[in-house]
């Protein structure tokens, strides 16, 4: 009787401290394994914040050109017909957005529906534009249509998208 009591103490004390130090390695591997994930994202929050904020750069860079009066300024050239000025109006806008589609991936989906809003809103706006203006119309023309709607709004698309963005980056600071 004496031995199986002592063979089933041996085999308790066993199984307790087998248990006592399945217990203590699993605590250590799960704060281990949380302080290695917690040095990860210290190390890609480095390499990714300044990627961040280059695509918030680009993006606002890219607001301001679509900007109307900016936008006509810089894409009227002299005696250029409206119709003209209108297809490049477009193709400059299109051409910004297109080379600016990876930056999504960067900024939260919030700011990239009010870019693609501001974007699409703007070129409503000359369309509209254009199609107030007879087809003989100058460049000029279409671009004093196109800054006067423009004006009529409180605030322009872009003017809203740029503002969202600033908030963004202001939350990661």
């Amino acid at each position: 009787m004496e031995t199986v009591y002592i063979l089933f103490l041996v085999v308790f004390t066993s199984v307790a401290v087998f248990i006592a130090a399945f217990i203590t390695m699993k605590t250590f591997v799960k704060t281990e394994q949380m302080r290695l994930q917690d040095e990860y994202r210290k190390q890609t929050s480095n390499l990714v914040l300044p990627a961040r904020l280059q695509a918030y750069e680009r993006m606002v860079l890219f607001l301001e050109r679509i900007s109307p009066d900016s936008l006509v300024l810089r894409a009227h050239k002299t005696e250029m017909s409206a119709h003209q000025l209108h297809v490049e109006l477009i193709r400059s806008i299109k051409t910004e957005y297109e080379h600016n589609l990876s930056q999504q991936i960067y900024i939260s989906a919030g700011a990239w529906t009010l870019i693609k809003n501001a974007k699409e809103e703007i070129l409503k706006a000359i369309n509209i534009a254009s199609s107030k203006i007879s087809e003989n119309a100058s460049g000029l023309e279409l671009g004093k249509v196109i800054i006067e709607v423009s004006s009529q709004v409180t605030k322009l698309p872009n003017q809203i998208a740029l503002e969202y963005l600033k908030k963004e980056v202001s939350l990661l600071f």
